[in-house]
């Protein structure tokens, strides 16, 4: 049986000390780039694995998980935040929360603090700024130390781990779906998500819809990219000009600032604008009329995520092949959807 790779061999083939192969795996700054990633690239094609028992003999195990998510505000979040804590807790973890807000910089600093701490394994959900920039490198030095991670909702296809998703295309492919159904033709889509890849998914959902019902897809009703600070004012111009019959919102607040726009503006929902809207939050309850939703089930998501994680952490690296588990999503019927023939 051919010897594990350990770090006396990788400081030996570089003629370095272990300590500098420890510190390149864990991505030190102490370390320069191309020693860091020279070392990184023989590790990987090595199959290096760290020693967890040795590590386990020199520091007590530890118990903390890093949880990642991109928005607090966002009720779907909130509920992903509580379904892992209760994972977590049931099974004698302590969570360290952490908000990304978004960007890119701030996840970065993010998993170089959680580096340092003693954690056994993160959660992630991708800042909007990362998916925009498709960078995901500094999630790599926690593979390389062995700390395993769970991505959700908002994940990477370059990241080779386990994830927990809904299916994006089919959800959105559904919604459009059910518009068309109730008569809608002309179906716009507005979002905040930016470049994240779930955004692009939800999209090629709602394009293949029009195109299999025979209707003409329009560039200009696609809103993917909006600003926050200039979403109502686009979604004022669109719904003035009279040339939608229906919104598809590829989160709540796309959703509900179209429903309280169109209010604003006396068009009568449904009967002149069909809208619904991912994410069954506490606002689509409540505004009026109350909006038709998709849950994306985020407590059970996040119940999922951390199960994930946990059997990873206990397995100790046993376990080679990932897997992504998808959610399914259920549509909540209300106000400001016409109902369906039956």
């Amino acid at each position: 049986m051919k010897r594990k790779l350990s770090l006396d061999d990788i400081a030996k083939h570089f003629k370095v000390s272990k300590s500098t192969v420890s510190k390149a795996l864990n991505d030190s700054h102490e370390i320069s780039r191309r020693t860091k990633e020279k070392i990184v690239a023989y590790a990987k094609e090595h199959k290096y694995r760290p020693n967890l028992n040795a590590i386990n003999l020199r520091k007590e195990p530890s118990l903390s998980v890093g949880v990642i998510i991109p928005n607090i505000l966002n009720y779907f979040f909130a509920q992903v935040i509580s379904g892992v804590e209760k994972i977590l807790n049931d099974n004698g973890y302590n969570m360290i929360a952490c908000i990304s807000n978004e960007s890119y910089k701030k996840e970065v600093a993010i998993t170089q603090m959680l580096r340092k701490g003693a954690i056994s394994g993160l959660l992630v959900s991708l800042a909007e700024e990362t998916g925009r920039l498709d960078k995901i490198e500094h999630f790599e030095p926690f593979f390389n130390i062995g700390i395993p991670v769970v991505m959700f909702d908002r994940v990477s296809t370059k990241l080779q781990c386990d994830k927990v998703t809904i299916d994006d295309t089919k959800t959105a492919y559904n919604a459009t779906e059910h518009l068309i159904k109730s008569g809608c033709k002309r179906i716009a889509v507005v979002s905040l998500l930016g470049d994240l890849e779930i955004s692009r998914l939800r999209i090629n959902g709602y394009s293949q819809c029009l195109k299999n019902h025979g209707i003409d897809l329009e560039q200009s009703l696609i809103f993917e990219k909006l600003e926050k600070s200039l979403m109502e004012v686009e979604i004022k111009k669109l719904l003035s000009s009279g040339k939608v019959d229906a919104i598809l919102g590829l989160e709540e607040e796309a959703g509900v600032t179209s429903l309280l726009t169109a209010n604003s503006l006396g068009i009568k929902i449904p009967e002149e604008l069909s809208i619904i809207c991912f994410t069954n939050g506490i606002l689509p309850k409540y505004v009026r009329p109350s909006l038709t939703s998709i849950s994306q089930h985020g407590y059970y998501m996040g119940e999922r995520a951390a199960k994930q994680l946990v059997e990873r952490i206990e397995q100790n690296g046993s376990e080679k092949t990932f897997k992504t588990e998808v959610i399914k999503t259920t549509m909540i019927e209300r106000e400001s959807t016409k109902l369906l023939s039956t």
